[in-house]
This record gives C-alpha cells, structure tokens and sequence, in this order.
C-alpha cells in the first residue's frame, strides 16, 4: 500500500495550473527560412550593416549582435576570413581579433553598466558552437538577478529591451572606435 502525501500535485494539476508565456518571435529562429551561407561572411565594405546587426569593422574583424540573445547587449566578435582554426590565424588577425575584444568588453561597461560579463569561445559542436565553421567569440554582459526560473521552468528567456534598440544604444560606442567611414553606420 503507498500513501500519497495530500499536499502532492500530480503532474496534470502542475500543468492545469501553468500560467503560459507566449514567446512568437522564437518561431522565426526555430522555422524560419536559414540565410544560405555564413552570417560572418560578409564583405567588410557592405554597407547593409543595421540590417546584419553589424557595430563595428576592423581590418581582420567584426563585432555583431547576437540575432538570437541569451541576454541584452549579447555581443559576437568574428575574424573576417572563414575558419574555424584558432591555432592557424595568423598573429596580425589573432591580435586584432584580441585587441577588439578587449575594446568590446570596455564599451559594453561604459554603455551597459553591467556586473559582470561572460566572454566565450567554443570551438566545434561538441564544445558548443552554433556555428562551428566560423569561429567567433561571444561577450555577454550579466547583472545581478538577471537570471531567473523563467529558462528553468518556462523555457522562454525575457530579454527587457528589443534587439534594434540595444544596437540603437551601442551604435554611438562603437562608431568612435570605427575603422569604417561613418555614413556606414548611417543606414537604417
């Protein structure tokens, strides 16, 4: 004979009870139609920046918003050559790479104020990587409480401010680092 504690919720009054969040927008990332090819690969001349999430052009690199966040101000630094070898770049890409993380992670302070930053690379799927063809760092700026059950028990992430909005606040940092002419990060 089991005894079954009475305050116990079976698993069909749990759900019964749910209160469901309604995330639409993550349809397009799960059905929508994938852009042919690598969304690093682009030319670092292309003027369709906005639309790209593009913030900033060096010589060797790219710094874009995260399409898909895990949290505001959700940063990707890329090298501009296609490879997901970080052992064979080349120094001169390797330190500019560096050089531009560094200036990303400064700028996110200054901008975002945040409390802290995870600051990442994954190489190859089994690490973790979403895009494992083109290497590229992620910097995420973090705050306290920024974390919640939400992920856990909805598996639904809020994000408190729209993806063009964030890059409409980062743009002016990144324009005075720009190595690009300026009417660039005019485009809207």
């Amino acid at each position: 004979m089991s005894t079954r504690d009475p305050n116990a919720v079976s698993s069909r009054e749990a759900e019964s009870d749910r209160t469901v969040l309604w995330a639409p927008w993550r349809m397009q990332y799960i059905d929508g139609e994938k852009t042919p090819g690598c969304i690093f690969c682009v030319s670092p001349e292309s003027t369709i920046v906005r639309e790209r999430l593009i913030l900033h052009v060096t010589p060797y690199s790219r710094v874009m918003l995260n399409k898909y966040p895990y949290n505001n101000g959700h940063l990707m630094i890329a090298p501009h050559r296609h490879t997901a070898d970080l052992v064979e770049l080349p120094e001169v890409e390797f330190s500019d790479l560096m050089r531009t993380l560094r200036q990303t992670v400064a700028l996110l302070q200054q901008a975002m104020h945040p409390h802290g930053m995870n600051v990442g690379l994954n190489l190859g799927t089994s690490a973790g990587a979403g895009i494992a063809d083109h290497l590229h760092w992620h910097v995420v700026p973090r705050w306290a409480g920024d974390t919640n059950f939400m992920p856990v028990v909805g598996a639904v992430h809020v994000m408190p401010q729209h993806l063009l909005d964030n890059y409409d606040l980062l743009l002016p940092y990144f324009t005075a680092l720009s190595s690009t002419p300026t009417d660039i990060h005019n485009q809207k």
